[in-house]
């Protein structure tokens, strides 16, 4: 994104010109957007914020880097970040988003979740250590392995509306343990009076909750995994971790070793003029 186009959004904002600035943001994926509130103060990416549509706006906020993403939350209320924003998140996303606010400021967005259950979930994962497996998410597609193949497939299809991406089918049994895979090419293949469990892919490889996530990420590119699950004490499946989860936390331990090598104890980028990278040095 180039100084010029990023200077006409300015003077656009400056101009309070809603109708253009949203014109020139129709047609943007949200990575985009979020590199161009990157280079805008917060008032300015406030406003930008003003014309999305919550879906687009929570997934802008995803891509932010880290300090113009903070910045931007000191100023908006409680009640907008949750409404506006973690509404609209993914689990693992949303307790990213929490960790960046004091303790007082997540009790008080947890108070405008709507969504009770997601709000339970994002309470329990802000107890485990950010750096480790409880970096999860917890939306999956869950089949019991005592379920037919008609059974299977209806709750499948009944849990699918409610995901974006469905990276693996996992099985159950009564007791929440993780028994298995569910392969999708035996819904075509199979009987419909097998039970899942005489199809399933068993023993697959998952991760503990309280694993360090370097490890999650050596066992994802190990197995060549997309998403790998995550179980508690007793073999209970808790959560997965995506492939994309693992990513971005491998870019941001490059980026802290960079830091580190390069003699640096605040946050820069290394595309960031010399004065800043000095002062960060000294």
């Amino acid at each position: 994104m180039n100084e010029e186009y990023i200077d006409n959004v300015k003077h656009l904002i400056e101009q309070k010109d809603a109708d253009k600035v949203k014109g020139l943001l129709i047609d943007l994926h949200p990575a985009d957007i979020a590199e161009l509130c990157n280079d805008l103060n917060a008032e300015e990416a406030k406003f930008v914020y003003r014309l999305l549509d919550n879906e687009i706006a929570a997934d802008v906020l995803v891509e932010m880097d880290e300090d113009a993403r903070k910045e931007l939350l000191e100023m908006l209320p409680s009640e907008t970040i949750a409404k506006r924003f973690v509404d609209y998140m993914d689990t693992d996303d949303a307790v990213d988003l929490m960790r960046e606010l004091d303790e007082d400021k997540q009790e008080e967005v947890l108070s405008h979740i709507e969504d009770i259950e997601q709000a339970g979930d994002i309470v329990d994962l802000l107890k485990y250590d950010e750096n480790t497996a409880g970096l999860m998410g917890t939306e999956m597609v869950l089949v019991n392995e005592n379920w037919s193949m008609p059974e299977c497939l209806k709750e499948m299809r009944q849990q699918a509306e409610e995901l974006d991406e469905i990276y693996y089918v996992y099985v159950i049994d009564d007791d929440e343990r993780l028994r298995g895979i569910f392969p999708l090419k035996k819904m075509i293949t199979s009987p419909s009076v097998s039970k899942v469990k005489h199809v399933m892919q068993k023993d697959p490889i998952s991760v503990h909750v309280d694993t360090p996530i370097d490890e999650v990420v050596q066992a994802i590119e190990k197995y060549d995994l997309v998403a790998i699950p995550v179980v508690d004490s007793i073999g209970r499946l808790v959560g997965q971790i995506t492939v994309d989860d693992v990513m971005d936390e491998v870019r941001e331990q490059s980026e802290r070793d960079y830091q580190l090598a390069s003699g640096l104890s605040q946050d820069v980028e290394t595309d960031d003029n010399v004065l800043r990278q000095t002062t960060a040095r000294l």
